[in-house]
């Protein structure tokens, strides 16, 4: 479903529709751009994007939504640079109403009823892909009429993105949940049935909005579990640096196969298992990751902490891209940011309207 060529990749960045985006994006079937994987690997940038629909003759005015949720994208990230470990816990409020910290067993197992949902689910963990209404609506299920606390169901939805951004799911999670804003977001299945093209009635969701406050916790959803999350990291392998070069870090946020191109340097990708005990991903993210290496050239395999790295290889010239993951000592690069906003905004418009500001100028 997802090429890992690097020329696929911006191909279909230059055939993406903004337009009809924004016309169709709610739709399960709409014309989504599925960026997202490349976008969260750092394969390419929410820039790259934005600078191809406009050098494609694009005005911003016509395309707002399209920028606005790559603007999304950014805003996360600067929240998780600001906040750090706090974006785990919960950013503006207690989550309400919390009845449990774990998930629904039938969310995990794709037997919920809801047959939209299930059939999502039984799709994401083949493909490593979920519509991001789908999103929404399954972290409404869980959160707010499942009554599961956000955490839990957060990290067994990023075990098996391909897109998995800590950031964009954890606080888009703490939105629909209501501990990172005024209110829980709701969807019923007439909701449902829209979106996503289905006809289903009689389900547990099957109600008026205002029913959903104070109900009780549906049968289909009092089972609860804490899945196993485990991440299937390669073996560890000796690896020879070239002591006259610089060497460059590669993780599971910068795959960029342009960084520091044609320059003499020794390629990096260091899996720290520190990392992903913290942040667990599925066999086929590893994969996917992986594949996506054949298109930097010389690249190696470090399964170690970075501290070993340093140690084994006896190197102190180090250069890497900016994350709030990032524990390394070298230099640090800027990454390609969409625009020059920066710092902790407590809501995406307080952000925006700064964003909207260089969009005119």
């Amino acid at each position: 479903m997802f090429s890992t060529d690097y020329q696929n990749i911006l191909d279909q960045m230059d055939q993406t529709d903004p337009v009809a985006y924004g016309r169709t994006r709610n739709f399960i079937d709409g014309a989504v751009t599925k960026l997202s994987p490349y976008i969260s690997r750092g394969v390419i940038s929410t820039k790259q994007v934005f600078q191809s629909v406009l050098d494609r003759g694009f005005h911003p005015d016509k395309i707002e939504k399209f920028i606005q949720e790559l603007a999304w994208r950014d805003y996360w990230q600067q929240i998780w640079i600001d906040k750090g470990d706090n974006i785990n816990q919960d950013l503006i409020r207690e989550q309400p109403n919390v009845h449990n910290h774990s998930v629904p067993k039938t969310l995990i197992d794709a037997t919920t009823g809801i047959h939209a949902i299930d059939q999502s689910v039984k799709s994401f963990y083949e493909t490593g892909y979920l519509h991001n209404h789908v999103r929404m609506y399954i972290a409404c299920i869980a959160c707010n009429i499942g009554r599961s606390h956000w955490r839990e169901p957060a990290k067994w939805m990023y075990y098996h993105l391909l897109d998995g951004d800590w950031a964009s799911n954890a606080l888009s999670w703490q939105w629909v949940s209501g501990a990172n804003a005024r209110k829980e977001y709701y969807a019923n299945q007439q909701n449902i049935n829209r979106y996503c093209h289905t006809g289903q009635k009689g389900t547990f969701m099957d109600v008026a909005y205002e029913e959903f406050y104070g109900m009780e916790i549906p049968p289909a959803l009092r089972e609860t579990v804490i899945p196993e999350l485990k991440t299937p990291l390669p073996k560890k392998q000796n690896i020879q640096l070239d002591a006259s070069c610089p060497t460059l870090i590669y993780n599971w946020y910068n795959l960029d196969p342009t960084w520091h191109q044609g320059e003499k340097a020794n390629r990096i990708l260091l899996l720290e298992p520190s990392v992903f005990i913290k942040y667990p991903i599925s066999k086929n993210a590893v994969d996917f990751m992986l594949g996506l290496l054949k298109n930097i050239e010389g690249i190696k395999v470090f399964v170690g902490e970075f501290s070993d790295l340093i140690r084994k290889c006896q190197t102190d010239n180090v250069i890497y891209k900016e994350h709030p993951l990032n524990n390394y000592q070298g230099v640090e690069e800027p990454r390609d940011w969409m625009f020059s906003v920066s710092g902790y905004h407590k809501s995406f418009f307080a952000f925006w309207k700064k964003c909207q500001k260089e969009l005119k100028q």
